[in-house]
């Protein structure tokens, strides 16, 4: 992958840089959290593909059996290279001994495994690129002009009791800390408790459940003694920690525990560093858009946060002054609610992951996550061997003239410094004054010859730049039917010097880079037209 523009190296134009992507030549090694078997590895998975790099899947034991399945569906579905796919149930016993400088690491679960994998020796040893994604105790807050009987206020409360509910709270973008202003407390706990109060809890199978089972007992323990911590620092108003009314399931028997609500002082510690990893979420008062960014940043960074207001004044502070701790921010109102995927979804396009207590990671982000599996490499040469390297033609690599038109060329046989070279064409009087009428354009310094003399740039009358690209057009066009089908956009048009009545124009086209796009039957070609006088 060819990045960014080229960089100019030296005066004369023989010395040119570029950076390059290569894949790395070693294994993405995914080690996943037990609350996501399938889209953890899958969002893992697909920028490693893409980047050439096959992956090495390591769940956590208690949901393994899962992403055991998956991968077999994937294994049989015969759409990946043999090796493309690894897996793993269990320990990895030594394989982090065998990592090199070519392998990544992906962690996702703990923040205190995550530090003992990043401190192992062959991770230090081989400086492997190692991302992180931990815990999180992310927020939602209420903007002031959100109160009672506003839509926002209705969508805060319906996004809260969501994120509290699905997956049974067991997600690392769930929301743990609702920040509400203090003249709301009362209004957003009432609004919560009644729709938490409708929320069947169960076998998912059974008729009306609407929350299933913590993974494991073990981890219904460790929510209950997470609580108990949070409750120093304030008081449950929905729910009781021991004991839930369970439909079509044994209550003592399987994982279940009710939705939690708490209302807890934002000045302890407590809310801002103990994460419930269950239906537990806390909701803490704040009185100035100062200090609820200070409460934010004492969770010490999150994955996700969520602003629910229709002011933009309140949201611009909000969101800049959290942003440095957090990787993404969700910005949710009457405008956007239609269309929005919800405080906890991540999406492909973005980045995933945050700093800080979070692991300092990101996936996905679209193209940034499959670069991540890629080493960037910075390439000095002369032009032309920058253009034998990147496969694109560049300013002041050899150009390649013929008999034929590069128009009349089919994709296979066109290759990057063929070029044509037409001209000259001259510029009239006529010419600026018929475009100038044809089209409306009648800016001064085209047909004013007083204003345009006192123009310091120009000091006469000039024509369009426009003018100047649809001679250019004409120069270089072949207008018979043939390969090619279509022209869909100008890239990096720049007007340098202006032409006068009477210039010369003379334009030189080169084929610049060619993409074939072999499924839709045709391809992309870009083409560098340099228009002189």
């Amino acid at each position: 992958h060819v990045e960014g523009d080229v960089e100019p190296l030296g005066r004369g134009g023989t010395f040119l840089g570029q950076h390059v992507l290569t894949p790395r030549h070693g294994v993405a090694v995914q080690v996943n959290a037990f609350n996501f078997p399938v889209w953890g590895p899958l969002e893992k998975l697909a920028p490693a593909f893409l980047a050439g790099v096959p992956t090495l899947i390591k769940p956590a034991s208690p949901t393994a059996f899962l992403t055991a399945r998956l991968v077999e569906l994937i294994v049989d579905s015969g759409l990946l290279p043999d090796g493309a796919v690894q897996f793993v149930a269990g320990s990895l016993g030594d394989a982090f001994d065998h990592l090199t400088g070519q392998d990544l690491v992906s962690f996702t679960g703990s923040a205190a495994t995550a530090q003992t994998l990043r401190s192992h020796p062959g991770i230090v040893r081989n400086s492997v690129r190692f991302s992180a994604e931990a815990d999180s105790l992310n927020l939602a807050a209420l903007g002031p002009d959100a109160g009672p009987g506003t839509e926002e206020f209705d969508l805060f409360v319906k996004a809260l009791t969501t994120e509290m509910t699905v997956k049974a709270g067991q997600k690392c973008t769930a929301i743990r800390r609702a920040f509400v202003p203090r003249a709301h407390v009362d209004a957003v706990v009432e609004a919560v408790t009644a729709r938490l109060g409708k929320v069947v809890v169960g076998a998912p199978g059974a008729e009306g459940v609407r929350m299933g089972a913590l993974a494991s007992l073990d981890q219904r323990e460790e929510v209950r003694r997470s609580v108990k911590a949070l409750r120093d620092a304030g008081r449950i108003v929905f729910g009781d920690p021991d004991r839930v009314e369970v439909t079509g399931a044994d209550a003592d028997r399987g994982a279940f525990v009710s939705p939690l609500l708490l209302v807890g002082d934002p000045d302890r510690a407590e809310p801002h560093e103990v994460e419930a990893f269950g239906p537990v979420s806390t909701v803490l008062p704040y009185d100035t858009t100062e200090q609820l960014v200070d409460y934010a940043a004492r969770g010490q960074g999150s994955l996700a946060g969520s602003v629910v207001s229709a002011d933009p004044e309140f949201v611009r502070e909000v969101v800049l002054g959290v942003a440095p701790f957090h990787g993404r921010v969700h910005v949710l109102n009457a405008r956007d609610a239609g269309e929005s995927t919800g405080h906890g979804s991540p999406l492909p396009q973005l980045v995933h992951g945050g700093p800080g207590r979070a692991g300092g990671g990101e996936e996905m982000g679209g193209v940034r996550g499959v670069f991540h599996h890629m080493q960037r490499t910075a390439v000095q040469a002369d032009p032309d061997s920058l253009a034998a390297i990147t496969g694109r033609w560049v300013a002041g690599a050899r150009r390649h003239e013929s008999d034929v038109h590069p128009f009349r060329k089919h994709l296979e046989e066109l290759r990057p410094g063929d070029c044509l070279v037409a001209g000259p064409r001259r510029v009239t009087r006529e010419d600026v004054e018929h475009f100038a009428e044809f089209t409306g354009d009648t800016f001064y310094a085209h047909m004013d010859e007083a204003a345009a003399a006192a123009n310091p740039l120009f000091g006469q009358r000039v024509a369009h730049g426009y003018l100047v690209v649809s001679l250019a057009a004409g120069l270089f066009v072949d207008p018979d039917p043939g390969p090619v089908l279509a022209n869909f956009g100008v890239d990096g048009l720049r007007f340098l010097t202006p032409v006068r009545f009477d210039d010369e124009l003379t334009v030189t086209l080169t084929c610049k880079q060619l993409t074939p796009r072999e499924s839709a039957g045709y391809g992309e070609v870009r083409w560098d037209a340099d228009v002189t006088r």
